[in-house]
């Protein structure tokens, strides 16, 4: 088994509110977890203690969950994990408030009989097949929406966990209802990537290639090479600012089962 992993902030004067593990519990199998923060526009999100605390929070849950409990679906341990860690600030912060941090969120499970998986929102997971056919599993409920409405802070508020707009994990164990899952038999699936939408720049933003060559490069270079192409094209003037934003935070996870 390989695993390779890579997270790289945005910039330097903020922190990193991407979040991800790689874990290969005692009893065989392995969990990849990766959660992308929403960074809230200006104006707060009733929130005293910021997106990082939270990737943490409920990424460490997840991690521990899905490793720990074997017995327990994915979108249940997501609900759990929403569950927790909103209790974990609900007595300091306003979880009602419309940008209460929340995240996009990645699961990959495995075990000898299957590979099960978890999508939230615009992080992109991708499943290798053995004859090396690759399949982008992709909640693209955002991606629908009028890039002119998006640019609207109020509009973007009002579609926020809402009928009709996007889903991410804030506060509600509710929204694990609205996740992207499935499993695969084990022997289906020779490698698997998770990738926040700052890395995944390099096939959906930038088009340097499918998503197949996204994979191939992981495999070459490592998601550290993945990620530094994604600078290099980012750093280019010639090239349009990605979704209004130079530089993402950016993270991606590669594992060879």
């Amino acid at each position: 088994m390989r695993i390779d992993l890579a997270t790289a902030p945005g910039s330097p004067e903020r922190p990193n509110e991407d979040w991800l593990s790689a874990s290969t519990p005692a009893a065989g199998g392995g969990v990849l977890v990766v959660l992308d923060g929403v960074t809230p526009p200006a104006g707060g999100d009733g929130c005293v203690h910021g997106v990082p605390w939270f990737t943490a929070r409920l990424g460490g849950r997840l991690t521990e969950l899905s490793a720990s409990r074997g017995d327990m679906p994915l979108d249940l341990i997501l609900a759990e994990a929403v569950r927790a860690t909103a209790e974990a600030h609900r007595d300091t912060c306003d979880l009602s408030h419309v940008r209460t941090p929340q995240a996009t969120v990645v699961v990959v499970r495995w075990d000898e009989t299957y590979v099960e998986h978890l999508v939230l929102s615009d992080s992109v997971l991708l499943l290798q097949a053995p004859g090396g056919e690759v399949t982008a599993v992709l909640d693209d409920r955002l991606d629908r929406l009028p890039r002119e409405v998006l640019r609207s802070v109020a509009a973007t508020d009002a579609l926020r966990n809402a009928e009709g707009g996007f889903f991410t994990a804030a506060t509600d164990p509710a929204v694990a209802a609205r996740a992207i899952t499935g499993r695969t038999p084990r022997g289906r699936v020779r490698a698997v990537a998770a990738l926040t939408d700052g890395a995944s720049r390099w096939t959906d933003t930038f088009g340097e290639g499918d998503w197949a060559q996204c994979l191939s490069v992981l495999r070459k270079e490592g998601a550290e090479g993945l990620i530094d192409r994604v600078r290099a094209m980012e750093s280019d003037p010639a090239r349009p600012t990605a979704r209004h934003k130079r530089h993402d935070d950016a993270s991606a996870v590669y594992a060879e089962l």
